[in-house]
């Protein structure tokens, strides 16, 4: 296959409220046929999204948005194009891009089309269908600030078990309480 596909960086600028430094990173491998949204699918699964209830908007270099439009009901935004519809080879070279998840918690995000096109099947390993990470880096925050199962934001972080893994079952060699053995 020749090298016609994009690879996009994305980096996690802000969230939540606060910038995030250093920033975490994913690069994909995109086809230009596909859509802006199979690429912020790819992007919210890369970035440990769970909560996909969220309005979602790119912003072009130009400033065009690219959503869902029937998401917006009455109130889409002025220059707004169908994401669904709208492809990435709308994109170009170089050109770097905005994606903002959830218009509340605003997880803004730097993306940044590479100067090389890439052939999927030597950069990822096979043809993927559907935008695709490749690299990351970088520890990513959870959608709502969740440090653990039941974290209400006000509460200590729980005791780890003093003996490692000794609280979970022995499905492994080097989990469950090795005493008991």
């Amino acid at each position: 296959m020749a090298r016609t596909w994009l690879s996009i960086r994305v980096e996690l600028v802000s969230g939540g409220g606060a910038d995030i430094w250093p920033r975490p990173g994913r690069i994909f491998a995109a086809a230009r046929s596909h859509s802006f949204a199979q690429f912020a699918e790819a992007v919210n699964a890369a970035f440990g999204r769970w909560d996909l209830s969220h309005l979602h908007l790119f912003t072009l270099a130009d400033g065009t948005g690219v959503s869902p439009l029937d998401w917006w009901g009455d109130e889409v935004p002025e220059d707004t194009v169908d994401g669904r519809t709208t492809k990435l080879s709308r994109l170009e070279v170089g050109e770097q891009f905005s994606y903002v998840f959830d218009l509340g918690d605003d997880w803004a995000h730097l993306c940044t089309v590479g100067e090389k096109r890439i052939d999927p099947l030597e950069t990822v390993g096979n043809t993927p269908g559907r935008p695709t990470p490749y690299w990351g880096w970088g520890v990513l925050p959870d959608q709502y600030g969740r440090r653990w199962d039941g974290d209400d934001g006000e509460s200590p972080q729980p005791k780890r078990p003093a003996r490692g893994l000794s609280d979970l079952p022995p499905i492994l060699p080097w989990w469950g309480d090795q005493r008991a053995r």
